[in-house]
């Protein structure tokens, strides 16, 4: 629990820091792991149940393993109607997951947002928090490759 005391004293234990402590807390593991939340919890002196019902509302939080890499993309109306279904079926071929789910290496997790706010350049994809606008079909093997 090395890494956690750390973040923990980087935000000076303040229970008021709790959405900043979680976000540091799955950058460093990529996920929210229970025994680690359980920590936070005791250290913090946060019920449990105060802690889950942070992480379960916002949905940048995971409570299952996450990849290294993560793969998003919009399936807003604008992007759907500019082909985002079919950008993301390949996806999922190439990768041999399905939306929501991680690969076997945990290289990269894909992902499915609804808008993004980015509609005049859909269909959108976003990669590590990087944007990728007018995103091609044909473009997903290249990218895939170009991102390994």
């Amino acid at each position: 629990m090395k890494k956690l005391e750390h973040i923990l004293e980087k935000h000076h234990f303040k229970t008021s820091d709790i959405i900043q402590i979680l976000q540091d807390i799955q950058v460093e593991f990529h996920y929210l792991p229970k025994e680690v939340l359980e920590y936070a919890s005791q250290r913090l002196r946060i019920p449990l149940s105060k802690i889950y019902s942070i992480a379960t509302f916002y949905t940048a939080f995971s409570l299952t393993p996450r990849g290294k890499h993560i793969c998003t993309v919009c399936m807003g109306t604008a992007c759907h109607v500019r082909g985002a279904a079919t950008i993301l079926n390949e996806f999922e071929r190439r990768l041999g997951i399905k939306s929501g789910e991680t690969t076997e290496d945990k290289n990269c997790s894909l992902e499915t947002v609804n808008c993004l706010g980015c509609c005049a350049i859909g269909p959108i994809v976003i990669y590590d928090g990087k944007y990728y606008g007018e995103f091609k079909l044909k473009n997903v093997s290249k990218f895939l490759e170009e991102k390994e």
